[in-house]
């Protein structure tokens, strides 16, 4: 139920922001509503036994306002499909799920998000599935660690959380050659900064809790896909394991994407002007952000994004307790986890967002600390760094 309207549908609407606006959802028919309801209905009434209208039974199955959710998310990312999910977890979840089976193999990068290392490394290697890891930033290495029951190539770009940068094209072509299906999340760069689809992905993942959302105040995860087969198998897991978002979040994450194209350029702003700040700090041994021309990865970073985003992480010349206490001194900074939001957010990845990680092959450094730069006023932003700094 997630074509209500697609890209192809909308003709004219060419633009980013205008798709973030107005896809998936018209005005009301019934009463202008220019909004999409919230359908606050667990059931609906059927016109005699099986008599669906307009193909709504059951919300666990589908609801009017994550339909629109749904196809919003497929326009944003150019393709014919967008499933919604409770969480980026779920769609992490269904999307294994619908691609592997015991004795099956996948490639995940070498610095993933500490939440999809522990779903494969500890939950999906009890059924059977086994993982090599690859730095996604090394075409070889990736080449090298596909086996021929590999099923799934699975990376993020820009990594998190060191911010690595994956070329989506060049890996396609390798995972395609070995029968492989390609997934990335593109979570950091969102929608508006990254089409992974036109660059030869199989599947987008998002965790529609970060920037697609925008606010921190919803939880939420998509699939989006133009195969129609890998479609029909996250629906029928979407619906049989259930791991789907209620209405008022589907429209909290709607509400959200219609100001990600404004949203994401001032995150973009500032994480730029904060980047030339940390330069040459003598609290800061390096900073790992793509749009810097040094970073390994800014030739493709700048050639398949259109900016280079509002994270940023930086290892700190004294070691982990200046990351803890860099972490510990920050005001307007938040300490917490998560990323995306309106608001400025500082964390220490190996004691919280990738603690899991620890003593594996995706343990990172103990004296890294991320940041989600927010919108706030940057002469704010850049005051607090300072004097956490200091």
């Amino acid at each position: 139920m997630s074509e209500k309207k697609s890209t192809q549908d909308e003709g004219a609407w060419q633009g980013f922001a205008t798709r973030a606006i107005h896809a998936g959802y018209e005005p009301n028919a019934e009463n202008g509503a220019v909004n999409v309801p919230i359908y606050a209905s667990s059931t609906f009434a059927q016109d005699g036994v099986g008599g669906m209208r307009s193909g709504y039974e059951y919300a666990r199955t589908g609801n009017p306002t994550r339909t629109a959710l749904e196809a919003n998310l497929a326009a944003l990312e150019g393709g014919a499909h967008g499933r919604a999910f409770s969480s980026g977890m779920a769609a992490t979840d269904c999307a294994i799920r619908s691609l592997l089976r015991p004795g099956d193999h996948m490639v995940i990068p070498d610095d993933a998000y500490g939440g999809t290392f522990r779903l494969i490394d500890k939950v999906f290697s009890q059924w059977g599935i086994t993982y090599t890891v690859a730095a996604v930033n090394d075409l070889d290495a990736i080449r090298a660690a596909i086996r021929p029951e590999t099923k799934a190539v699975w990376i993020e770009t820009p990594t998190n959380p060191l911010l690595n940068v994956g070329d989506i094209a060049g890996i396609s072509e390798i995972s395609h050659a070995a029968g492989a299906k390609l997934v990335v999340d593109n979570t950091f760069a969102s929608p508006y900064l990254q089409q992974p689809l036109e660059l030869g992905a199989d599947i987008v993942l998002h965790s529609t809790t970060k920037y697609l959302g925008g606010h921190s105040d919803v939880v939420g995860g998509a699939l989006i896909t133009d195969d129609d087969a890998l479609d029909a198998a996250f629906a029928f897991l979407q619906n049989g394991a259930g791991g789907v978002p209620g209405p008022f979040d589907a429209y909290l994450t709607m509400r959200g994407a219609k100001t990600l194209a404004v949203r994401m350029d001032k995150h973009c702003d500032n994480a730029e002007a904060i980047v030339d700040f940390l330069q040459g700090h003598s609290s800061i041994a390096s900073i790992l952000y793509p749009g810097l021309p040094e970073h390994p990865g800014h030739e493709v970073a700048a050639k398949q994004m259109r900016r280079f985003g509002g994270m940023i992480s930086v290892r700190l010349a004294g070691g982990k307790q200046a990351a803890l206490d860099f972490c510990g001194r920050t005001e307007l900074f938040t300490l917490a986890e998560s990323l995306g939001g309106i608001e400025s957010l500082i964390e220490h990845p190996g004691a919280m967002t990738h603690a899991s990680t620890e003593g594996s092959l995706l343990e990172v450094p103990d004296d890294l600390v991320r940041l989600s730069v927010g919108i706030e006023d940057i002469g704010d932003l850049i005051g607090d760094l300072e004097q956490a700094l200091r």
